[in-house]
């Protein structure tokens, strides 16, 4: 039976890869149709197997597998092999991740249907969910990195998909290096792990980990840090790279310059949450450090507040909701720094489905207006695109926490465990969430508001989007209604939690066993949802919204002009952008250009080499004025050479 459920996994992971190889190097002999049928079919059966081991580990408790599948490599006595860790956590990651790509493939039916690289995106995108896939089943950190580069490399080839607009290449080459940032950190991370564990198997790790403890490291000298703190930190700025964390976190909005289904993919279910699982993941190493967990609290909740601000005064449909992710990603990792790991992947999960179907009923509306994203130049959609106008509502309300959709329960579980932590740094982080509850609804009805309601802006004619693009947000409008009332108990209130022994949970940590002594169930906490401050912020903000956006719009407008150096700062994102242009590529391209004059110009080419060749001409020439051709040089030269022997023979005796 093990073998078969190994098997399954494999399928899983491989399925994709099989699409993608067939619809990179044989989609313009079969053609557009057979393109799409061939690799949709294949992620769709990819997501079914996910199903039916979803079925088995995590509803009916089947023991976890962590099996070898072959050696690919073999250095010393370490071996890397290539192995899966079929488990609780990783079922329920894949299954997520294949249901989110396609529905993502299905919708880039419609919305690529003009575009001549149709054969190239679906090939991308099913590679994408590939090395995703393999991420999610790794069993070990070098496989887990090949996964990890992986959707790195990919994310890089769709942002730039449009590879002849300047914005699109710009886009994909700042998120490439910006993830080289974070992933310095995770190779770092690696081989101190490897340093002191002398493997890079998760299970040895874990049951070793008191090889990293009780044991420092000197960074400089007269200052050493423990090396499970160290290795921690490292791994988790591997995370802030992936899952766009503060000062990480400017690669985000520019990947919108990539079409809209893989904005999706990728703020959805994939490449942003990587960081999240990755940590999760890590739960047996990050529970023995606390300043570890205070520097992720403190990121997350950093991110949470600040990446919300923004979405408020951006104009682009698109980027509002890409400022949207990395404020709920930064809620996710609020839930990590208080060891809430269950309330991360839960709000992960949550995520996946409204974040999705927002993008997806964005890219509709983007559709319909002949790929116009400015939604000053919307309004008054909502009578022309009601299923749009329909499902991009449940987003928003998902997205603003309101009972009974399905952000309601995972953000309030993630309020309610960092009200009740004692870390350092929880009350910092416990204002952040909440002064969140009330900016998310705010950004997120602005949009709907300017997008769908008020007078028309556009002089095209604007119809409902194609049954292709709407089923797929119609199916993600489903679990964004149900899935948090019918996850939140079993996922982290049961007896035995849906994610069981995959997350590991110090008891003094354990804030999720606290509140579940006051679960009543979801539909009580809904009913009472009245009666939290939580509830009630969400209401302001969304009030706020159609107050500013509907009924006094004016009133925005000179309150920008009297807080116009507040208005300049978020309009500039806080400076981060302008300060990497200015400082990391003007000042490396200065400091490279100097290093270029002296070291390359002067040092090798002026000392090195033209300066051997100055060399041996000068010397060539002195040597040529010794040999004249004169016998009474010569003579000269030998009488001279004896003087000197008998001089030094004299003086030496």
């Amino acid at each position: 039976m093990e073998n078969h459920f190994v098997l399954l996994a494999v399928l899983i992971v491989v399925l994709p890869l099989l699409g993608s190889l067939v619809a990179g190097f044989l989609g313009k002999v079969i053609g557009r149709s057979a393109t799409h049928c061939v690799t949709i079919s294949l992620v769709g059966l990819s997501f079914l197997l996910s199903c039916y081991l979803f079925n088995a580990f995590v509803l009916n408790a089947t023991p976890l597998i962590d099996t070898d599948l072959y050696t690919w490599a073999i250095s010393g006595d370490f071996h890397f092999n290539v192995a899966f860790l079929i488990d609780r956590l990783s079922v329920t990651m894949a299954t997520i991740v294949s249901f989110v790509s396609l529905m993502v493939h299905i919708y880039t039916i419609g919305y690529m249907a003009e575009d001549p690289g149709y054969q190239r995106f679906f090939s991308y995108v099913s590679l994408f969910t590939f090395a995703m896939l393999t991420l999610v089943f790794a069993d070990n950190f070098l496989l887990l990195f090949f996964g990890w580069e992986g959707v790195g490399l990919v994310s890089y080839l769709l942002i730039g998909f449009w590879f002849n607009r300047e914005s699109a290449v710009f886009g994909s080459l700042k998120a490439f290096l910006v993830n080289r940032i974070g992933d310095i950190g995770f190779m770092l991370a690696m081989a101190a792990i490897f340093t002191y564990s002398h493997d890079l198997n998760y299970k040895f790790v874990f049951a070793h980990v008191d090889l990293l403890l009780n044991k420092s490291i000197i960074l400089f000298p007269g200052l050493s840090v423990s090396v499970i703190t160290l290795t921690c930190v490292l791994l988790f700025i591997g995370a802030m790279g992936k899952s766009a964390q503060v000062p990480l976190h400017v690669w985000l909005p520019e990947s919108m310059e990539g079409p809209t289904p893989i904005s999706a993919l990728i703020h959805a279910a994939t490449m942003v949450t990587a960081g999240i699982y990755l940590v999760a993941r890590m739960s047996p190493l990050f529970e023995y450090s606390q300043p570890a967990l205070s520097l992720v609290l403190v990121i997350g909740a950093t991110t949470c507040l600040f990446m919300g601000l923004l979405a408020v005064f951006h104009f682009d449909i698109k980027r509002v909701i890409a400022y949207s992710t990395l404020s709920q990603l930064g809620y996710m990792v609020v839930a990590l720094g208080v060891s809430a790991y269950d309330a991360a992947i839960f709000h992960l999960i949550t995520h996946a489905f409204f974040k999705a179907l927002l993008f997806l009923a964005a890219g509709s509306v983007i559709i319909a207006l002949h790929h116009e994203q400015d939604m000053r130049k919307m309004g008054g959609l909502a009578p022309f695109m009601p299923i749009t106008y329909g499902t991009f509502l449940i987003g928003a309300l998902a997205l603003s926490a309101i009972p009974p959709f399905a952000g309601f329960y995972s953000k309030d579980i993630i309020i309610e465990a960092v009200k009740a932590a004692h870390l350092p740094g929880a009350s910092y982080a416990y204002f952040c969430v909440m002064a969140g509850a009330f900016i998310t609804p705010l950004y997120i009805f602005r949009a709907l508001f300017m997008t769908f309601h008020g007078p028309k802006n556009t002089e095209s004619s604007v119809s409902e989007s194609p049954w292709v693009v709407l089923i797929p947000l119609i199916g993600l409008a489903i679990p964004s209604i149900v899935a948090g009332g019918m996850l939140i108990g079993p996922m982290l209130f049961a007896p035995h939690t849906l994610l069981g022994n995959s997350i590991f949970v110090l008891p003094e940590h354990n804030m999720l066993f606290n509140l579940g002594q006051h679960f009543e169930g979801a539909k009580i906490m809904a009913l009472e949802a009245g009666r939290t401050l939580t509830f009630w912020l969400a209401m302001a903000g969304i009030v706020a919204a159609w107050f500013f956006n509907m009924e006094y719009p004016q009133f925005a407008e000179s309150l920008k002009q009297r807080f116009s150096w507040l208005y300049n700062l978020m309009v500039k994102k806080y400076g981060f952008d302008d300060f990497n242009q200015l400082v990391i590529v003007h000042g490396t391209r200065r400091i490279g250009e100097f290093l270029y004059s002296i070291s390359d110009l002067k040092i090798i080419d002026g000392i090195f080499v033209n300066g051997s060749g100055r060399f041996i001409q000068w010397f060539a020439n002195v040597s040529r004025r010794m040999q004249t051709g004169y016998v009474y040089h010569y003579a000269f030269a030998m009488i001279g050479g004896v003087v000197v022997l008998l001089v030094w023979i004299y003086l030496g005796l």
